[in-house]
């Protein structure tokens, strides 16, 4: 099979992103006879949902590091159908940098798990199931090693099947954080503690919302039932507002680490309360304020956006996935951040629609009641508008060019500047490797923007020159 098949004729159907909604977008488009192609930028099918070891580590049970993993092995399979019968081309390692709105589409991608090579291809339909990357609020000491994402811990355990550390501190807010403690728990951590931001009183306020997702609520007594067995507390209205690094050899460059954080209570607006801080002991943080989609290849060619309760932005589509743009679904997180049963039912309803059939009443009733809920959970972990109360003036907020709160502070204060781009260009946070993806947020918050905006940028990753350069000329 062909890496990177541009020569052949378009495909019906191509699906980016290979993890639950992309998955079952492409199964379900080759169901009704599309011919399809998935690209994904990862080295196998998943997604980050999904991720899971790879051969050469042998591992005996990776079912035990998932919730549903019957889900995914039933997608695989029929993922494995579909390329015998020459319905779905696979492209692991394909990272789609540009859309071209054209009839048909043309798609370009960075190939290789270093991105040296180059693929264009070409389809009727396009369907986004990109995903979403996690929202990091900075705060004194977040730069030092051994300070994770709270989904990159979860990367390591089920990708590599590594711990971050022995003794792990998990922090942040939403309920990333229940299932990050309890896999590394399980897996043999120490997590002294879950520091919760939010106080889990936001999911009361839609009890009938609660009652229509009954499998949510056993998810939380499950992962609750398991972090009792280990003996892990929950710190409620509480936050890691610093970390502290201790090394045995001062003379060695680069080998000081997290060895312990300081956690304060916080008031309704995430300001810490002074005189509630207690430090605890620890070699790992493992750290996230929930999701955010990542929506790049839409918003540059105008698609529009709609604010999500959590103070992100996601894709606004119609009942059947399409976007504004013609010719263009999504599904999944792109579409707000709800979980892998929501995706899989907005990929499949996706592939119904462009396949011009009609939708299923399960995946329709999935998405009512899922969407639902993921909307009231995204409304009970908004961050407070007083988080930035933990920061100091030194404090990075960009990692990638080093930026601090200070200078964030002196732009917006002095410089005039008076959103996230303005701030960008007095300082350069956000125009790292990251593009932002890091610090995006947060530079957004400090530079007092009354709302989110769509970033537009042409490429949605970083692209070599040489690449740029063999693009056709029209």
């Amino acid at each position: 099979m062909p890496t990177s098949p541009s020569d052949r004729r378009p495909y019906d159907l191509a699906v980016i992103g290979a993890g639950p909604a992309g998955l079952r977008g492409a199964v379900t488009a080759a169901d009704q006879g599309l011919r399809c192609v998935l690209l994904d930028a990862g080295a196998r099918p998943g997604g980050q949902y999904y991720r899971h070891p790879a051969p050469g580590l042998h591992a005996a049970r990776p079912d035990r590091l998932h919730h549903h993993w019957s889900a995914f092995t039933e997608l695989a399979d029929r993922l494995a159908e579909h390329r015998a019968a020459g319905l779905i081309d696979y492209l692991p390692h394909h990272h789609v940098h540009l859309l071209e709105r054209r009839e048909p589409w043309r798609l370009h991608a960075a190939t290789g798990a270093d991105g040296a090579g180059r693929a264009t291809l070409t389809a009727d339909a396009v369907l986004l199931a990109t995903g979403a990357y996690e929202r990091q609020l900075p705060f004194p000491g977040w730069t030092l090693p051994g300070v994770v994402t709270a989904g990159g811990a979860q990367a390591m355990l089920k990708a590599g099947l590594v711990l971050p550390g022995r003794r792990v501190v998990v922090a942040g807010s939403g309920p990333l954080l229940l299932a990050a403690a309890a896999s590394l728990s399980a897996a043999g951590a120490e997590v002294p503690a879950i520091v919760e931001a939010g106080n889990y009183l936001g999911y009361a306020r839609r009890p009938e919302v609660l009652a229509a997702n009954p499998g949510k609520l056993v998810e939380a007594v499950t992962h609750g039932a398991a972090l009792a067995r280990h003996l892990v507390r929950l710190r409620r209205s509480s936050a890691v507002i610093e970390a502290h690094g201790a090394t045995d050899d001062p003379a060695v460059a680069g080998s000081v680490r997290v060895a312990a954080v300081t956690v304060a209570r916080l008031d309704r607006d995430w300001r810490p309360v002074p005189g509630t801080e207690r430090r605890i002991a620890c070699d790992a943080v493992a750290i996230g304020h929930g999701l955010v989609p990542q929506l790049e290849l839409a918003t540059e060619l105008g698609a529009e956006v709609r604010e999500v309760p959590d103070g992100t932005l996601a894709l606004r589509v119609d009942h059947r996935q399409r976007t504004t743009v013609p010719g263009l679904w999504a599904a999944g997180e792109t579409c707000g951040v709800g979980g892998a049963e929501l995706a899989a039912a907005e990929g499949e309803l996706a592939a119904l629609a462009i396949a011009d059939r009609p939708p299923t009443a399960g995946a329709l009733s999935a998405r009512r009641r899922l969407r639902g809920f993921a909307e009231l959970m995204a409304a009970a972990h908004r961050p407070g508008p007083g988080w930035p109360g933990w920061l100091r003036p030194e404090t990075e907020v960009c990692r990638c060019e080093e930026v601090t709160a200070g200078q964030i502070e002196e732009a917006v204060g002095e410089l005039g500047a008076t959103d996230a781009r303005s701030v960008k260009l007095l300082t350069r946070a956000g125009m790292g490797w990251c593009q932002g993806r890091m610090c995006g947020p947060a530079v957004a918050c400090l530079s007092g923007a009354a709302e989110p905006v769509a970033d537009r940028r042409p490429f949605s990753c970083p692209v070599r020159l040489g690449d740029l350069a063999a693009l056709p000329e029209d």
